[in-house]
C-alpha cells in the first residue's frame, strides 16, 4: 500500500534534529562500543595500582611426635610468611602507558562511531525528504496528465481531436500513475529504513521535516584537509598505534625475571627449648626455556597493523576529502544551473504552451512535451539537491568538520 494509505503505518514527522537525537540515544552500534568503557576503564585502573601483583600470605601449622625414652612427645610448631612479587624493567610504566593510550583510543572512537551514525541519520533522513517532495512532483504530475486526458477524451467525443490524441492523453496518465507508484515504494523503504536507524516500534515509519537546499557551507578545501588530520578517527587510531608500542616494550620488558621477596616468621623446636625463626627469602626465576617470544611476536604485529592502518586511514581521508569537494562544487553548479535557467525557462514555456494550445496554435503532442519537460526538470532539481546533501555529509564526516545540525 502507499505511505498515505497504509492503516498500520504511523505518520510521525521528524525533524533532522529529531531524528539525531533519537538516533544517538538508540544505536545499537554507538551503545556496543559504549559498553567497552568499563572493561578499558578497569584494565586502566589495575595498571595504576602501586604494585601490579597482590602480596601471597601463607600460614603453616605442623605437629610432630618425637620418639624418646620416656614415649613419644608431640610438638606443635607453626609458621606464616608473606611474599611479593616485584616487576622489574619498567613493566609497570609500559602497562600504565597502553592501558591509558587504549581508553584514549576508544573514547576516541565512541566519539567516531557517533559521528558516523549521526551522518548515516542525516543521509537516510534527507532521502525521505527527497522521495516525499518526490513524491508531490509526482502526484501533481499525475493531476495534470488526468486533468489532459479528461479534457481531450471531452474533445475527442466533440470531433475536436483524434483518436490519437485520446491514446497519447490516456497513456501520459497511466505512466504518471506508474512513476507515482515507483516513488511511494521507495518512500516507503527509506521510511522503515529510517526507524530502524532509530530503532522505532515496528510499524511506526516516520516522515522527514525540513527543506532541500544547496546552502554553500562555510568552510574551504585546506580547512577540511587540516580537518581530516585531526578528526576522532585518526586521534583513535594515533592512540592505538602508541598503546600497541607501550604493549611491545612491555612484553620485552617480560623477558626480565621478575623479583620475588618473602618474610617467614615461626616457631619449632621442644617446648622447654623453642627457636623463634625469622626468613628472608629472595627468589629469581631462571628464563632458560620460555622467553615470551609469542608474546612479543603479537605484540611487534599489533603494532605494524596499528601503523599500517593509521597512515593508510591518513592517505584515504585526504583523498576522499578532495574527491568529494570537487563533487560538491560540481553539483552546486548543476543546481545553480537548474535553478536559475532551465527552471525559469520551462515554467515560461509551459505557460506559453498552454496558450498556445488553447488557441490552436500547437496540437496536444507538443503541450505534453513542454510539460514532461519541465517535470523531468522539477525531478532532476529534487535529485541533485539530494545527492548535493548527501555529498555534503559525507564530505563532512570524511573530515571530521563539525556535523552540529548538519541541515536539512
Amino acid at each position: 500500500l502507499p505511505p498515505e494509505t497504509a492503516p498500520t503505518q504511523a505518520q510521525q514527522r521528524l525533524s533532522l534534529a529529531e531524528a539525531l537525537a533519537l538516533a544517538e540515544a538508540a544505536s545499537p552500534t554507538l551503545r556496543l562500543k559504549m559498553a567497552e568503557l568499563s572493561a578499558a576503564e578497569g584494565q586502566r585502573a589495575d595498571a595504576a595500582a602501586w604494585l601490579y601483583n597482590n602480596p601471597q600470605l601463607s600460614v603453616d601449622q605442623t605437629r610432630r611426635s618425637v620418639p624418646s625414652t620416656s614415649g613419644s612427645e608431640r610438638r606443635s610448631e607453626w609458621g606464616a610468611g608473606l611474599s611479593q612479587t616485584f616487576e622489574v624493567g619498567g613493566q609497570p610504566s609500559y602497562r600504565r602507558e597502553a592501558t591509558s593510550a587504549a581508553l584514549t583510543a576508544l573514547r576516541l572512537e565512541i566519539a567516531d562511531v557517533r559521528r558516523r551514525v549521526r551522518a548515516e541519520v542525516a543521509e537516510r533522513h534527507t532521502r525521505v525528504l527527497a522521495l516525499q517532495q518526490r513524491a508531490d512532483t509526482e502526484t501533481q504530475a499525475l493531476k495534470l496528465f488526468d486533468d489532459t486526458a479528461t479534457a481531450v477524451q471531452r474533445r475527442r467525443q466533440a470531433g475536436e481531436d483524434t483518436r490519437l490524441d485520446a491514446n497519447v492523453a490516456r497513456v501520459e496518465a497511466e505512466r504518471a500513475r506508474n512513476q507515482l507508484a515507483q516513488i511511494q515504494e521507495q518512500l516507503l523503504e527509506a521510511r522503515a529504513e529510517l526507524a530502524r536507524q532509530l530503532q522505532l516500534p515496528p510499524g511506526s515509519l516516520p516522515m522527514a521535516t525540513g527543506e532541500l537546499s544547496a546552502q554553500r557551507p562555510g568552510y574551504s578545501l585546506d580547512a577540511l584537509l587540516a580537518s581530516a588530520d585531526n578528526q576522532p578517527r585518526a586521534g583513535a587510531l594515533a592512540a592505538r598505534e602508541t598503546s600497541a608500542a607501550a604493549r611491545l616494550k612491555l612484553e620485552r620488558a617480560s623477558t626480565y625475571p621478575d623479583v620475588t621477596v618473602g618474610l617467614n616468621v615461626g616457631r619449632e623446636g621442644p617446648g622447654a627449648a623453642r627457636e623463634r625463626l625469622t626468613t628472608l627469602t629472595l627468589s629469581v626465576p631462571l628464563p632458560l626455556f620460555k622467553r615470551n617470544s609469542a608474546g612479543i611476536g603479537t605484540a611487534q604485529t599489533e603494532l605494524t597493523q596499528a601503523q599500517i592502518e593509521r597512515q593508510a586511514a591518513q592517505r584515504d581521508a585526504r583523498a576522499s576529502v578532495s574527491s568529494l569537494w570537487t563533487r560538491l562544487a560540481s553539483l552546486e553548479d548543476r543546481i545553480r544551473r537548474l535553478q536559475e535557467s532551465v527552471l525559469p525557462a520551462l515554467a515560461d514555456n509551459q505557460q506559453l504552451s498552454i496558450k498556445s494550445q488553447q488557441a490552436g496554435q500547437i496540437g496536444l503532442l507538443e503541450l505534453i512535451v513542454v510539460s514532461r519537460q519541465s517535470l523531468d526538470a522539477r525531478r532532476d532539481l529534487i535529485d541533485a539537491l539530494a545527492d548535493y546533501q548527501s555529498t555534503r555529509i559525507a564530505l563532512e564526516l570524511a573530515a571530521g568538520w563539525p556535523q552540529e545540525g548538519t541541515q536539512p
